[in-house]
């Protein structure tokens, strides 16, 4: 499996146990979506594995999942919640918008930010079904910084820029903190310029720790 990022990693140690294996299958598969834009390779080529990952997500709503160790960790964990093998193919189109060889744009970052809008949903849905919390807008704020992070110039001024209207003021409940967690980190690198912060950094990482315990 794609290997999580190590702010991601730290978070998903404070999810409850009960629901940590279907939140870390969430996770793995948007960075199982990820990693096919990652490896530099033409543009059809991931093109293609991107319709081949939202295809699979929907077959998994009436057949079986393939030998593919994401895939199967979603429809063992996942769609026994109630998620939908839909729902999840949901998450191709946001990662597809990079595909463009052009710089990004206002649209199409705000089009992009629908990945964590999407993630944060479904992981509060999972932590939390009842909580009363903006998390779309904290997740699109992850997503942007996140974008800003692996992106050269000028994406990553724009989408710094992008994520920087997206900031949560309000006081986390203790239930979504893993999710504050991510979204403090956030936050902390839209308002930074230059080279971005090592994540698993002992700075980032205390941090994380103070939110869980203020929940800000």
């Amino acid at each position: 499996m794609t290997p999580l990022d190590p702010d991601r990693t730290l978070a998903l140690a404070y999810v409850p146990h009960r629901t940590r294996p279907a939140v870390e299958a969430l996770w793995r598969l948007d960075a199982a979506l990820g990693a096919v834009l990652a490896g530099g390779r033409e543009r059809l080529i991931s093109q293609i594995k991107l319709v081949w990952w939202r295809d699979s997500l929907e077959k998994l709503d009436r057949e079986r999942a393939p030998a593919e160790p994401v895939l199967q960790a979603v429809a063992t964990y996942l769609l026994p919640t109630g998620i939908s093998g839909a729902d999840l193919a949901e998450m191709e189109a946001p990662w597809s918008v990079l595909l463009d060889e052009h710089a990004l744009e206002s649209e199409q970052l705000e089009a992009y930010a629908a990945r964590g809008r999407l993630l944060f949903r479904l992981s509060a849905r999972l932590m939390s079904p009842t909580a009363d919390f903006p998390t779309e807008e904290a997740g699109a704020l992850w997503a942007l910084a996140d974008l800003a992070r692996h992106s050269g110039e000028p994406d990553a001024t724009a989408a710094r820029e992008a994520a920087r209207g997206h900031r949560i003021d309000r006081r986390w409940p203790s239930a979504l903190r893993p999710l504050g967690m991510l979204a403090c980190l956030a936050a902390r690198d839209a308002a930074r310029d230059g080279a971005p912060e090592p994540q698993g950094s002992p700075a980032r990482m205390l941090r994380m720790l103070r939110h869980r315990l203020t929940g800000r």
